[in-house]
């Protein structure tokens, strides 16, 4: 088999791919992103565009169940939820904005390729390509950009469940009914923010955080609280909200690349990694997984980039630069934005204070009383 050469091979398409495939080809560089799935990442096809535009479902029959008392009837009877609906209009904003990465793509002249990439040497990668067939490709460069998929919860009884009615954060998106009561194994972003969306969808919703879980069915859930008190909660739908990096084919062993126990990628400031010519961006490495570390990782490697000795923008840029103040917004309603460090976490000369007391509305710093400088933020805003 022929091996096709380029100057970067990029695995994954998620949001550092598609502005770091595009940057190189300005460059007058080769680069070929290689996706299994769907162009453009979780945030696109599973993450953030989707739950926005499902917490505006959620937000939508809230309001409407208060019309009332705002003096508006909006006719008789009680709401009533058209979750097919819900989640075709879903469907339909993700076709959008997969689109516009696919054109950008296009337009850029970047070559793609719908397949799952398998090192298989240094700086070389056998594509099995999702129609049939491989193809064998080599680059002077690898940027890998997979993010994460995900987890199931090692949990007795959990696999004798129906498991349809077993949910993770990508599947949950896909129902067609509101589930009757939906219980969440995970206190995080994504369990708050499927949480209070299927309230206001009219399911009952419970989040189960830090506890042990022991389903059986039918679905019936026995948790071990703080102090040893036992509680048992039964759900029509359990949905549970870890995820782990997609590196569990992608060969890393035949080159040696290291990672973490759970599989991420481990990546020095600059985002290399222990082999020459392979750089790590986005959630398959470890650290925060947010659409913006992904962008902010592109940046980070477009401005260190050397091209022929010339270097194209800057001073060498690190993730360390960015380690203390990293920003972040769970996707409730209101939602709510914060940049690190959290408040537990600083020392006793910062002195807080409340800025603002509005229901929907507040506005919260740690300033240090000596220097004035903000310690840390926080927003709540409908």
């Amino acid at each position: 088999m022929a091996t096709q050469h380029y100057d970067a091979l990029v695995p994954g398409s998620g949001q550092a791919s598609t502005p770091l495939a595009s940057h190189l080809k300005g460059l007058g560089l080769s680069a070929c992103p290689v996706q299994r799935s769907h162009i453009a990442g979780c945030c696109v096809n599973e993450g953030c565009t989707l739950t926005k535009t499902m917490v505006a479902s959620g937000r939508v029959a809230y309001l409407a169940r208060r019309a009332r008392e705002c003096g508006i009837h909006p006719g008789h009877g009680d709401i009533k939820v058209d979750m097919q609906k819900v989640r075709q209009r879903k469907r339909d904003i993700v076709t959008s904005f997969r689109g516009n990465s696919d054109r950008r793509l296009k337009d850029a002249g970047v070559d793609v390729l719908m397949g799952e990439a398998n090192f298989t040497g240094e700086n070389e990668v056998l594509i099995e390509l999702s129609g049939g067939g491989e193809k064998k490709l080599s680059a002077d460069k690898i940027y890998i950009n997979l993010g994460c998929q995900p987890s199931r919860p090692n949990i007795p009884g959990l696999a004798s469940l129906d498991q349809s009615r077993v949910l993770d954060f990508t599947s949950i998106q896909e129902l067609g009914e509101v589930p009757g009561h939906l219980v969440i194994l995970g206190g995080g972003h994504i369990g708050l923010e499927f949480g209070q969306l299927f309230r206001r969808l009219v399911a009952k919703a419970t989040i189960i955080y830090r506890a042990s879980k022991d389903p059986e069915l039918p679905i019936s859930i026995s948790v071990t609280t703080n102090p040893k008190t036992t509680l048992s909660v039964r759900a029509s739908h359990i949905l549970a909200t870890g995820r782990i990096p997609n590196t569990e084919t992608l060969g890393l062993d035949m080159v040696g690349i290291k990672t973490t126990p759970l599989g991420h990628i481990i990546t020095t400031p600059t985002l290399s990694t222990n082999v020459d010519g392979v750089f790590v961006l986005g959630d398959v490495k470890d650290g925060p997984a947010f659409t913006h570390i992904s962008y902010d990782d592109f940046r980070i490697i477009r401005n260190n980039l050397t091209t022929q000795n010339y270097k194209t923008q800057g001073a060498v840029k690190t993730t360390n630069e960015r380690a203390t103040y990293i920003p972040s917004v769970e996707y409730t309603d209101p939602q709510f934005a914060h940049i690190e460090p959290k408040f537990g976490d600083l020392k006793t000369f910062a002195k807080g204070r409340n800025l603002g007391d509005e229901t929907k509305r507040l506005l919260k710093a740690v300033v240090d009383e000596g220097t004035g400088q903000i310690l840390s933020f926080s927003a709540l805003r409908s």
